[in-house]
């Protein structure tokens, strides 16, 4: 499969899930400006997986994709360990078919292995359909670097590498950064892909103490409690955000794109694409960047999820 060109910054379908960890409920027609405006500005590579409300997101994502050629994006989908099928003669193989199914696709340009649950049995499983050609690009999510290792082992003794490595990366989490993740995928040519950099809006400039997440939500139970420490570093951010002419969203973005990753960033609304789309084109100084990265190290905060672990 042709590896396409990808942006400096994907755009990723979890919300699109409705599975409950942002709150309220999404529908196709909400969302349908969303992925045209994502197109318009050249931000085509789309990140999805079948665990996102169990194949509503990429449900969704799907009866978009119909409408636009196949070379006119990327798609960026993953086998999550916890949806494998105990019954299936290749439980990853057969994920990647229900998923393609909803997608409306015969390939995928990006697919991961979403987790280490059972590691590393599905990189062995996930051979056969990387041999087959239908995958564009190998990766491996919420993976140590041991973890990475091993797989790598796997993977080129049949001839296969990693292309990507998808983690929880922000400034209140750069536990892939100091457990050598990240030089690691420098020195291999591997793309870090740093999902959470907003910390699901946390660091957007939306949410503080008078105006908190939604009650409702996972998010919303994790982030509350954290928003009046975060003060201190949201003003950072807007100050700086203030300098440059820019939504203070566009600067945890920008942050992450000059520490040499590759952001993935959720939409649900126009402007969220239209900030993305200028945080791609934003540079931030040293100076900049040591401020923001001073300032959350000294606050300790363990944003950590249920599903992950941190990076040592």
């Amino acid at each position: 499969m042709e590896q396409k060109k990808m942006p400096k910054i994907a755009l990723g379908a979890w919300a699109w899930g409705n599975d409950g960890t942002f709150g309220g409920k999404l529908t196709a027609g909400d969302l349908r400006p969303v992925f045209d405006a994502g197109m318009r500005a050249g931000l085509n590579l789309w990140d999805t997986a079948y665990a996102y409300g169990m194949g509503t997101s990429e449900k969704v994502l799907g009866t978009f994709l119909k409408d636009y050629p196949r070379n006119s994006y990327l798609i960026s989908d993953k086998f999550t360990p916890q949806c494998a099928d105990p019954d299936a003669e290749n439980a990853v193989t057969a994920l990647y078919e229900t998923s393609a199914k909803l997608l409306g696709i015969d390939e995928m340009d990006l697919y991961w292995i979403h987790n280490p649950v059972g590691a590393p049995e599905w990189t062995r499983k996930l051979i056969p359909l990387a041999k087959s050609g239908r995958i564009g690009r190998i990766g491996l999510s919420n993976h140590n670097l041991a973890e990475i290792q091993e797989a790598a082992e796997i993977l080129e003794a049949e001839g296969l590498h990693i292309s990507a490595i998808q983690n929880h990366y922000s400034l209140l989490n750069r536990s892939s950064e100091t457990s050598g993740i990240l030089d690691y995928c420098k020195a291999h040519g591997i793309t870090f892909f740093a999902y959470m950099v907003l910390e699901q809006g946390a660091l957007s400039g939306k949410y503080d103490t008078q105006h908190p997440f939604p009650a409702d939500s996972d998010r919303g139970a994790v982030y509350n409690p954290m928003l009046p420490q975060l003060e201190k570093l949201n003003a950072c951010i807007k100050e700086i955000a203030d300098a440059h002419g820019v939504a203070p969203a566009q600067i945890p973005v920008s942050w992450a794109i000059a520490k040499g990753t590759l952001p993935i960033i959720g939409v649900t609304k126009v402007y969220q694409v239209e900030d993305a789309a200028r945080a791609a084109a934003l540079v931030l100084t040293d100076d900049e960047i040591a401020r923001m990265e001073q300032l959350a190290s000294g606050m300790q905060l363990n944003v950590i999820r249920y599903w992950e672990k941190e990076m040592r």
